[in-house]
């Protein structure tokens, strides 16, 4: 063997050892690319795709400071005990509230399939809660309840595929033909009840038509009593100058009916007037069993007599601030006057400045039915609210 043999034989060795070394070589695996947050904009601003999904989801919702004052019939003032005295004082009504909402919205084969829901968090005093009892057995006064954390409450829970909406949410005896104006206190005369569960179906016809039909449960003493639901039949016309819309509603527990009719104008960019009437028979209404339902009252028809009117308007004078106005009256002569300035510090920050007015009526006082916790025949109330809105 040769110097020439024997390298060439150390190299051949080389190459078989270092091949083998390469087979026997860990593969590190390349990182997966991360998945961003994607922006929906098919439903509107601020939903974004839940990663995974095609499901797109939007969270808002505000947080909310209101202080009232004023009597107790126009739902503004509150009552108290003086601690040191006993005496019977007002006091301011004061409430925090967080809400939190939730939207989301997918294309199906058979429609958009959305859900909407509302969650609503409290912390402040009620009309009445800081009013103390005497106690004969020590000398003092048992403190009221005053301010305290009033609970959750769900006010929106609701599954819709294309026109069919299930679950919770207010009587479309309201939401369809629309809120009594854009003031704090509207229901001064009440114009319908709110919570329930439903199953719905909205019908949009084009040409500015649309029709919805509702099944209702109700809500406390409104509460359904048998396998018949409420029901709640609409139609409402839509142009670029407003709208005209009406309802009818059954309630299935007192076999009566009620009805409303609105007409909404846009004046102009600034401003916008309403009116709305509406009628109920209540003939049947006069079991007097429950508190609420009696002398006159029902889910539906909540004002007093047979029949109410409510109207108002908004004048935007510039795009920060806006006056907002509304009238209420009712068969049984209450009246409602409430009228706020509502002003948009920044975007998203809206604090409103409310005047309201309510008088009990001699209707009302005649069959015992002094509606909202009124103590007097007129009162007067104020609220400020400072709202900021995510």
């Amino acid at each position: 063997m040769n110097i020439k043999s024997l390298l060439l034989g150390s190299a051949a060795a080389l190459i078989a050892v270092s091949g083998a070394r390469a087979a026997d070589a860990v593969t590190v695996a390349e990182p997966e690319p991360a998945e961003y947050v994607k922006i929906c904009d098919v439903y509107g601003a601020g939903y974004f795709y839940i990663p995974g999904t095609e499901t797109c989801l939007r969270i808002g919702g505000y947080v909310r400071y209101d202080a009232g004052f004023g009597d107790i019939g126009s739902f503004d003032g509150a009552r108290a005990t003086d601690v040191r005295d006993g005496s019977d004082q007002g006091t301011w009504k004061k409430n925090a509230r967080f809400t939190l909402k939730t939207w989301t919205g997918q294309e199906t084969e058979l429609g958009t399939l959305k859900t909407y829901t509302e969650t609503r968090f409290n912390f402040g005093n009620s009309a009445t809660s800081g009013r103390a009892t005497y106690n004969p057995a020590t000398g003092y006064f048992d403190a009221g309840a005053g301010a305290h954390n009033s609970g959750v409450s769900l006010n929106f829970a609701w599954v819709q595929l294309g026109g069919l909406r299930v679950g919770k949410d207010e009587s479309a005896f309201d939401t369809f033909i629309g809120y009594a104006g854009n003031v704090i206190q509207d229901t001064l005369v009440p114009y319908g009840g709110f919570d329930t569960n439903v199953v719905q179906y909205y019908f949009d016809a084009g040409n500015g038509f649309s029709a919805v039909v509702s099944l209702e449960e109700g809500y406390g003493p409104f509460t359904i009593d048998s396998y018949v639901p409420h029901v709640v039949g609409g139609v409402k016309w839509t142009q670029g100058w407003g709208s005209i819309a009406g309802v009818v509603a059954y309630d299935s527990n007192y076999e009566e009916v009620a009805g409303k009719v609105r007409l909404d104008v846009n004046v102009n960019d600034a401003f916008s007037l309403w009116v709305m009437g509406g009628y109920g028979s209540d003939d049947h209404y006069n079991d007097t069993s429950f508190a609420i339902p009696a002398h006159g009252r029902g889910m539906y028809k909540l004002w007093g007599g047979n029949w109410a009117v409510w109207g108002g308007g908004t004048y935007k004078f510039n795009e920060k601030t806006s006056f907002n106005l509304q009238a209420s009256y009712d068969d049984w002569k209450d009246i409602g006057l409430a009228a706020n300035i509502a002003y948009t510090v920044v975007p998203g920050f809206t604090v409103t400045a409310e005047v309201d007015w309510q008088r009990v009526g001699q209707g009302a006082i005649d069959n015992g039915s002094v509606w909202a916790g009124a103590e007097k025949k007129n009162n007067w109330g104020g609220i400020i609210r400072f709202q900021r809105d995510f």
